[in-house]
């Protein structure tokens, strides 16, 4: 306990990072405050009484916004039109030769990129907000008294910035707060809405109409303590290939040969592409916002049952998907293979340049495809908990996009302030050593 407290007066020590932190507390609350302002002209005790937001996709919609979605908040849309805006032009990346010239333009190109990542999140959070007002909100009886023409174009239009609100903040925190602020506000909303999930299910076990009793309820937190490590294990898993350096000569000096490891992770490509497989997951919720809550299709009705066979089947293979192409875009076997050969390093056993770059591209499959699988069997956990008894709400902590996100951001979030630490040549977070990747350099020391 000790420890702890010292490392807590390590980091309020370090201007910058006290700064980044209290920046970043700041807009968090901004966030939770936004949730919570209701659109104007709505009264939301009708919308809360007769509102069936808690079940489907629509619930984990609410979920991913802290509740806004289903109170009607100024930031009901929270940052999923972005998300999807960035997948279209991630995908768009490896169709349109205009913009793969962008991405290799380096800063200028990515400032490009970003700039019409925002454009495209106008256009998607416009189309989408007229479909959510008409399903989720004008549809409650006696949510909206007067829901004129004025009403649409002035919620409309509140909704579309509300969004573009949570862009910027999400922007800003990553420049000068400490984390990614898009998954962390994601996370916050996440975790928001934990309490009220584990009070229900509290009372549902051992109330006085509960089923299963106090055994049940403390198998079900066993089982989450057991998934959460499982996750944290993925996350942090690494492959370790060895690497030998050469002897260099450096003006009249002689440097000595050395045996350092690269680390490959198992999830390269960290919490995003359950992120964006959720994200491509809730178009069928837009389609039926689109016209005006009609489910008479199975097809749909199928895809907006967060439990049942198909959608469950379609999103583990999606996760696996977005894994691969993920780590294909963030990984560059070819680049890692010339700053090898640069340094002097190799890997035993393999010619330097084209040869290696193949061995690190084989490797990489082969270490990504059970770390995809298991990303995948996580991220479908919830279905099988709610066939097991849980409460939904509570059921999507066990595993699937919520349970990951929240895992992926605290420990890329945990990283940053050690880093921050270890730079300043304070102590880490865990005197033992234990958070994988604090090094931003591609080498890391054995021993």
């Amino acid at each position: 306990m000790k420890n702890f407290f010292n490392t807590l007066k390590n980091i309020w020590n370090i201007p910058e990072l006290k700064n980044r932190i209290l920046v970043t507390l700041f807009f968090i609350l901004l966030y939770r405050i936004g949730s919570f302002v209701v659109l104007p002209g709505v009264n939301l005790s009708a919308l809360q009484a007769n509102a069936d937001s808690g079940q489907g996709l629509a619930g984990l919609l609410s979920l991913f916004t802290g509740g806004a979605f289903s109170r009607a908040s100024i930031f009901a849309l929270g940052i999923m039109p972005y998300i999807s805006a960035s997948i279209i032009m991630q995908l768009a990346g490896i169709a349109v030769p205009a913009i793969q010239k962008k991405q290799r333009e380096g800063e200028s190109g990515q400032k490009w990129i970003s700039q019409w990542t925002r454009i495209l999140t106008v256009v998607i959070t416009t189309l989408q907000a007229p479909g959510y007002l008409a399903s989720t909100v004008v549809n409650v009886q006696g949510a909206v008294p007067d829901d004129g023409p004025l009403w649409w174009v002035t919620s409309i239009v509140i909704l579309s910035s509300g969004c573009l609100f949570v862009m910027w903040m999400g922007e800003r925190i990553t420049d000068r707060g400490i984390g990614n602020g898009i998954s962390l506000l994601i996370m916050i909303g996440i975790i928001a809405s934990l309490p009220g999930a584990f009070i229900q299910e509290v009372i549902g076990r051992v109330g006085a109409s509960g089923v299963g009793g106090p055994v049940m309820l403390l198998i079900e937190i066993v089982f989450l303590l057991l998934v959460i490590a499982a996750s944290v294990a993925l996350v942090q898993a690494t492959r370790r290939v060895p690497l030998n350096f050469a002897k260099r000569v450096v003006g009249n000096r002689q440097t000595a040969g050395s045996r350092n490891y690269l680390p490959l992770k198992v999830n390269a490509a960290g919490v995003m592409p359950i992120i964006f497989a959720q994200a491509i997951m809730f178009v069928p919720l837009y389609v039926v916002q689109a016209f005006q809550g009609d489910t008479s299709s199975p097809i749909l009705t199928s895809m907006t049952d967060i439990n049942g066979l198909w959608y469950n089947i379609i999103f583990f293979l999606m996760v696996v998907i977005f894994t691969y192409f993920y780590t294909a875009i963030t990984v560059n076997p070819q680049e890692m293979a010339e700053n090898l050969k640069r340094s002097g390093g190799f890997i035993p056993g393999v010619k330097p340049g084209k040869s290696t770059a193949n061995f690190l591209d084989s490797l990489l499959s082969r270490i990504t495809l059970p770390g995809a699988i298991f990303l995948g069997l996580v991220a479908i956990l919830p279905a099988f908990a709610f066939m097991f008894g849980v409460k939904q709400g509570f059921a999507l902590f066990f595993g699937g996009t919520s349970l990951l996100i929240m895992v992926g951001v605290v420990l890329d979030t945990l990283q940053q302030i050690e880093s921050h630490l270890l730079s300043r040549h304070y102590d880490g977070l865990m005197r033992s050593g234990k958070i994988k990747g604090r090094s931003n350099s591609m080498f890391g020391q054995t021993g």
